[in-house]
């Protein structure tokens, strides 16, 4: 028989194969099939099954199963937490990504790996405002103060605080540890100490009973949620660090309590001269604590690691003057509506995205395109969100309004990017598999090797290099080596203007050969503008045909539609309706205007409307486009009525940038839909490595696969919606930030100022990010392939050195450390 169920709490190809695995052990089951994308699971079983059993078959993790429409129970995807773990609200991950981009509820620690959970930056969950002169007065919206008259201002709960992160909890515990991990050194150092004057005080056997005492708030409080996590990770077989510092430590303490309380079952071997039996107490309590130590860097570190998109969060505007008749008030954000005029002061931040309908400023931009130079704006100029304005005051009509602002969607693109998971990590997820049962059979072999064959006391030689084979291998420094990299160099991107879809994207980019770029708005300034409209028809009214030129292009996106309109406003041309309107890409457009079919377009739309073009206009024609402009037809009922004449002048950079890319080694082409001589014009004038004119859609496909089928990695560049197919065909798909919307949803990079610095920019960062994964990997291999041959003791033979499992633990904690510091290193990158 067969049963349909739900699972919950899945989020990538390891819950899915983690799901199918505990419950294909189920006895009586003869085949499951899990769903990801839809969390179905599809079980055969020989008979019937109670849902109770496959939820038992998953107690140990953090998924539940359901009967299909059933919810799961309310804190059954959380991650267990740790003994005495608060919950401060907000959403959490895990640095190593080990689920992919899942996040949880609450802190603790990754049920994979057992990291601690990092809290992911977000905008506050709530906002109070006060009276600057009677902070006392606070209300939960905007407003006066009832005592002295003046405006509220926005206060900021900001939860991510480092006083609610666990960076505190953590900063508690090792204060504790230290403080009773000293004492304990101390006492066995006391043999060292001239004249032993700890014991003329006690016995040593009485000394080693304080040091069991000592370290029980050690063990069992300040790190007892290591021993958890090792202990979880050998139920859930997700063997990791804790797997090693659990048995490490665990064997050091525990051989030590059961030397304090049955000294008499242990073997002359093991005693020292006093008649005692050595104990590592103080190897159990510093290993312990000096990893507890690497948690509290690494947990200061990782705030760190996410400045970038703190600094985002902190462009968000909490208030804003809204215009309502001859009235202006202070209201939240949250309260603003599309069609609402704003009143923006020097000094402050857009509250919102918008167009500027009233007065003029400058406003600096740099927060997120990375420009530093302010932008003059005037009326009919697009605004955004988190930009500062200068020293004018304007009006502004409200557009597009929380998530929906650019500011909102580069967060989000962010904070998504900086969890994904690049395709290098897979090396390291491979060599992660075998580490730690690799690393537990090193020592053991090293603890059977020097037991017999090491010089006495033999046993106890054993044993502590076996604890330091334990210790010294850190296969979190591996784990950590790629997503640190991505997290810091896709915040560090987003700060320059460069919006990273992924962590794939970040890698690919770096491989991209030839270039691909498209005419307008990428190599022009996408600003064209009608520079004069031809009629041809004797006795026609000149304003007649104005009328139905700019009739027909009010429907229409395209950049040379706009100008055309924006040419129909300046010339106070009236608009009609239209109907049947239809745009052709790579032709033109048609529609129905008071009955006549109306055309406009390249050659190919004439033929689509049985329009004939006589040699004379061809040549006419011809001569403009060798020239460089754009020259469009325009017909009606398939005669020919005039032409329209549009320029749009080069990006004064795009030159200099397209022989930067070259010198790079890329091949830059552009694929363009407009006729060949204006092509030729552009390429010729770029020095472009090629071109190709008058091309559809399907023909920038074509192309593109034509490229990759030679070997070539190919990035694509556009803005507009005709190429969004390339965007997402090629290799790496880059959007001009200019362009519409669809094309940034293609693409796989964003550059928010839409020129080609930005593509430089991108390989810049790319080839950066990709040396910084490649030098953590090699640090983390390098330390282990190093460290662990050490801890063994194969120098002792001939130098006489032994590695002591505290150094070892210290050497440990820091390697994960060692890996983010170089992270951060991406911070200070200059992206020219």
């Amino acid at each position: 028989m067969t049963h349909t169920y739900q699972i919950h709490g899945m989020s990538c190809q390891g819950c899915q194969e983690a799901v199918t695995r505990k419950l294909s052990a189920v006895p009586g089951v003869r085949r499951v099939s899990v769903a990801l994308q839809s969390g179905e699971v599809v079980i055969e079983m020989d008979d019937h099954i109670s849902v109770a059993t496959f939820q038992q078959a998953l107690k140990d993790t953090h998924y539940q199963l359901t009967l299909p429409g059933e919810q799961p129970a309310m804190d059954s995807h959380l991650p267990v937490k740790d003994a005495g773990g608060a919950s401060p609200g907000g959403r959490y991950f895990c640095p190593m990504h080990c689920e992919g981009d899942k996040t949880y509820e609450a802190p603790g620690s990754c049920p994979v790996c057992g990291m601690d959970l990092v809290r992911q930056p977000s905008l506050p969950a709530a906002r109070a405002y006060t009276c600057p002169m009677h902070p006392e007065v606070v209300r939960d919206a905007p407003g006066s103060c009832p005592i002295c008259g003046m405006d509220l201002v926005a206060k900021d709960i900001d939860h991510d605080h480092e006083e609610d992160s666990p960076y505190q909890s953590l900063l508690g515990k090792f204060k504790i540890a230290v403080a009773f991990t000293l004492p304990i050194f101390i006492i066995a150092m006391a043999e060292m100490i001239p004249g032993k004057p700890l014991f003329s005080l006690m016995a040593p056997k009485y000394w080693n009973w304080l040091q069991l005492i000592l370290s029980l708030p050690v063990v069992f409080y300040a790190t007892w949620m290591f021993f958890q996590r090792a202990w979880r990770s050998v139920v859930s077989r997700h063997f990791n660090m804790f797997t090693l510092i659990g048995m490490g430590a665990g064997v050091a303490w525990l051989f030590s309590v059961a030397a304090v309380l049955f000294p008499g079952s242990f073997p002359d071997a093991f005693k020292a001269a006093h008649g005692t039996v050595h104990v590592y107490f103080e190897a159990a309590t510093v290993i312990l604590t000096l990893v507890l130590l690497g948690q509290v860097l690494e947990a200061r570190a990782h705030v760190r690691t996410q400045s970038a998109m703190r600094e985002l969060l902190k462009l968000a505007p909490n208030t804003a003057t809204r215009i309502r008749g001859d009235e202006e008030t202070l209201v939240s954000v949250d309260a603003i509506i599309p069609g609402d005029l704003l009143r923006v002061k020097p000094g402050e931040k857009v509250p919102v995205d918008g167009t500027l309908t009233q007065g003029e400023s400058s406003i600096d931009e740099s927060m997120i395109s990375g420009e530093p130079i302010p932008v003059d704006k005037r009326p009919g100029d697009a605004v955004k969100a988190g930009t500062l304005n200068g020293q004018g005051t304007f009006v502004m009509k409200a557009e597009k309004v929380g998530a929906d602002t650019l500011l909102s969607q580069i967060i989000d693109l962010v904070d998504v990017a900086s969890r994904s998971r690049a395709p290098i990590q897979q090396l390291a997820d491979r060599i992660s598999g075998y580490f730690v049962p690799v690393v537990i059979g090193i020592a053991v072999i090293t603890a059977v090797i020097w037991s017999v064959w090491g010089p006495d006391p033999a046993y106890v030689f054993g044993l502590v290099n076996g604890v330091a084979v334990l210790i010294i291998a850190c296969p979190c420094a591996l784990g950590l080596a790629t997503p640190m990299s991505v997290m810091v160099g896709v915040g560090k991107g987003a700060q320059s203007g460069i919006l990273i879809r992924n962590a794939e994207a970040l890698q690919r980019m770096e491989s991209v050969d030839t270039l691909i770029v498209d005419k307008t708005g990428t190599l022009t300034e996408g600003r064209p503008a009608v520079e004069q409209v031809v009629n041809l028809r004797e006795g026609c009214d000149e304003e007649a045909l104005w009328q139905a030129l700019v009739s027909l292009n009010q429907h229409s996106e395209h950049p040379l539609a706009q100008a055309t309109v924006r040419f129909g406003k300046d010339k106070a041309v009236a608009t009609k309706p239209v109907n049947g309107f239809e745009a052709m890409s790579g032709k033109g457009v048609t529609g129905i205007l008071d009955g006549k079919r109306l055309a406009l377009g390249n050659e190919q739309m004439m033929r689509f409307a049985n329009t004939p073009v006589s040699a004379e206009v061809v040549r006419q024609v011809t001569e403009l486009r060798t020239a460089g402009k754009t020259v469009s037809y325009f017909s009606e009922d398939g005669q020919l009525w005039g032409y329209v004449v549009i320029s749009d002048p080069l990006k004064k950079s795009a030159a200099a940038m397209v022989q930067e890319l070259q010198r790079e080694g890329l091949k830059v082409w552009m694929f363009t839909g407009d006729h060949e001589n204006t092509a030729k014009r552009v390429s010729d004038t770029l020095g472009l490595d090629g071109f190709k004119a008058q091309m559809l859609p399907e023909d920038k496909l074509r192309e593109i696969e034509r490229f990759q089928a030679a070997g070539r990695i190919v990035a694509m560049a556009g803005d507009g919606i005709n190429d969004a197919p390339a965007l997402s065909l090629a290799n790496i798909g880059l959007a001009m930030g200019t362009g519409t919307d669809v094309a940034m949803q293609s693409a796989d990079i964003t550059l928010i100022n839409g020129d080609l610095k930005g593509i430089s920019r991108a390989r810049v960062l790319s080839q950066h990010v990709m040396k910084n994964i490649r030098q953590n990997l090699w640090f983390a291999l390098g330390y282990n392939m190093l460290g662990i041959p050490i801890a063994a003791g194969v120098l002792y033979p001939f130098f006489g050195w032994l590695l002591s499992p505290m150094i070892a633990a210290l050497a440990m904690s820091f390697s994960s450390v060692s890996v983010i510091a170089n992270a951060l290193r991406l911070r200070r990158l200059h992206l020219r």
